[in-house]
């Protein structure tokens, strides 16, 4: 097996390492049904693509601790739980402004970095708490929206929650598709509901969940990602992280050439983010891995790429901790919130 070197950090900009360039949004293009129906997926060589993955590239000692300080910040820091409270919120934000301890990043030599997360994720409910928590940290605040997780609340509901959120200070949406537009094939019908939905985030930037663990065949993911962006997506999510299958690197592979396919096609650059089952640091480099092959160094910025995340930071933390140590420790002297 090779071994990868650092995330490289050739941008288009002058940006430092850490510096996050600018992106032009996608504007969204017309729906060309055509070009919709032409996606095709080999499953057996998606997959067997996403197993090399994991056995072909290793990451180790000082190369690997470099890799998971840029996963953190890549990282959306979340809390989606039936039983949230303020407080557990301004937990995480206070975890989301210092997300690795201080000892550590020194003895990493990292002290000087900006070692922040890229968002923190709440109900619509926790906007207002998140944001005050924030404040001052240049830290933006993702709500998830319109019927989270279902998606299947009266239309000018999800509407009307995206405007609420954007009101309460939310500068990320994360927007739930209906599955339904998707397993009949009426893309028309989901290109228009992503298209209102963007109109209505305003500047705020809005990422599409697809639920990909239920819809069916990769073929599926690909279409539905090809109409999300031409319907103007920042982002496109694989999951809400609440169905039985969430993110998969299979999943993801489509995903990504699905973007690759869009910037030649139309020039903008659209994000991904995998969410859902992304607990380890190995499945953190696994996903980093992917998109370093399949779509360069330029995604490595969160600005084109996230992880939706709650465990992952403990483990990333446990694996930092073992880099200046030789030695794991327990998790509870990682809390995230």
């Amino acid at each position: 097996m090779s071994e990868i070197p650092k995330p490289g950090l050739v941008t288009p900009s002058r940006a430092g390492p850490l510096e996050v360039p600018v992106t032009p949004r996608n504007a969204g293009q017309p729906l060309d049904l055509e070009w919709v129906e032409d996606a095709r997926v080999n499953r057996s060589a998606v997959e067997r693509r996403a197993a090399t993955l994991r056995t072909r590239r290793t990451v180790k000692k000082e190369w690997q601790a470099a890799w998971l300080l840029r996963a953190v910040t890549l990282m959306d820091l979340t809390t989606l739980s039936s039983d949230d409270t303020p407080g557990r919120v301004r937990r995480l934000c206070a975890k989301a402004r210092r997300p690795v301890r201080a000892d550590l990043l020194q003895a990493i030599g990292a002290e000087q970095l900006p070692i922040r997360v890229a968002a923190v994720c709440v109900y619509h409910a926790f906007v207002e708490t998140a944001v005050a928590a924030l404040e001052g940290s240049g830290i933006p605040v993702a709500a998830v929206s319109t019927g989270f997780p279902a998606g299947l609340s009266p239309f000018e509901q999800r509407i009307g929650e995206i405007r609420a959120s954007v009101a309460a200070g939310a500068e990320e949406i994360d927007i739930v598709i209906t599955r339904a537009h998707v397993l009949t094939g009426n893309w028309r019908a989901l290109h228009d509901e992503v298209r209102a939905m963007r109109d209505a985030c305003g500047d705020a930037h809005i990422k599409t969940i697809l639920g990909t663990g239920e819809l069916g065949p990769l073929v599926n993911v690909a279409r539905a990602s090809r109409v999300c962006m031409m319907a103007g997506a920042d982002f496109i999510k694989t999951s809400t992280g609440k169905e039985s299958v969430n993110a998969t690197l299979p999943v993801g592979l489509v995903m990504a050439r699905a973007i690759r396919d869009y910037r030649e096609r139309t020039g903008y650059m659209v994000g991904l983010k995998p969410a859902g089952g992304i607990r380890t640091a190995k499945d953190a480099l696994d996903w980093l891995v992917l998109v370093k092959e399949e779509l360069g160094d330029r995604w490595l910025r969160s600005d084109l790429f996230r992880f939706g995340a709650s465990a992952l930071l403990t483990d990333i933390e446990r694996q930092l901790e073992h880099f200046v140590t030789g030695r794991y420790s327990a998790a509870y002297r990682h809390p995230t919130a």
